[in-house]
């Protein structure tokens, strides 16, 4: 994955936001780093409700990178998963009068890109699994990169067997093991029981157990 710098929010009545930055004077400053470990995150997405909207800069500079990885799990596109990124903190922005504070914001926010990779999907209608013929072309035949291949088969492996994977499997799975969730958080992500996702991660492994195992006879 790679990292990618500040991005610039349009926000409502021309409101323009550097996230990453602060607004002040009339000019973008950055923002120091002490002040992102000054708030918590409901604290600091309180006072975006209240319309202090440059504190959102600093929520996007802790979670910037947890939902890109969260996107490129999924979907293996690199701007793609920034533009969702993107999106997903557009949305925070516009619903910030439905965030209550009683909750998690994490959990708050995961929820929403959740919601704005389903809706991205549904849009376009695309298919995100790729077949291992894909994979395959991606990777490239030449002998460098065959020697890459064999150092890196393992990890390559269960990113294929991750693909081929439903999007509600692969869902779980990057949130519990990839974005280190508790049970009990990712039941309010999804809207189920901590013991609904119990059950939904345990499939899911499995399933990944079995198509990993096939995967590993064919290589």
């Amino acid at each position: 994955m790679k990292p990618y710098s500040n991005i610039t929010l349009a926000g409502p009545k021309n409101i323009f936001i550097e996230l990453g930055n602060e607004w002040s004077n009339g000019q973008l400053t950055p923002l120091k780093i002490p002040d992102l470990e000054a708030f918590s995150d409901n604290t600091l997405m309180e006072k975006v409700r209240e319309g202090d909207l440059d504190r959102l800069g600093l929520l996007f500079e802790r979670y910037k990178r947890p939902l890109y990885g969260f996107f490129y799990g999924i979907n293996k596109d690199q701007d793609l998963s920034e533009d969702l990124v993107q999106n997903t903190f557009f949305r925070i922005l516009k619903y910030r009068h439905l965030f209550r504070g009683d909750g998690d914001f994490k959990t708050w926010m995961f929820h929403i890109a959740r919601n704005v990779s389903h809706d991205h999907f549904r849009k376009n209608k695309m298919n995100m699994k790729e077949s291992v013929e894909k994979w395959q072309d991606r990777l490239g035949h030449d002998e460098n990169r065959s020697n890459e291949m064999q150092q890196a088969d393992e990890q390559q492996m269960l990113s294929m067997a991750m693909d081929r994977l439903s999007e509600e499997k692969r869902e779980v799975l990057l949130l519990s093991k990839y974005q280190e969730k508790k049970y009990k958080e990712i039941g309010e992500i999804l809207g189920c029981s901590e013991g609904a996702v119990k059950v939904k991660v345990f499939r899911a492994l499995e399933e990944l157990r079995v198509v990993y195992k096939q995967l590993e006879k064919m290589m």
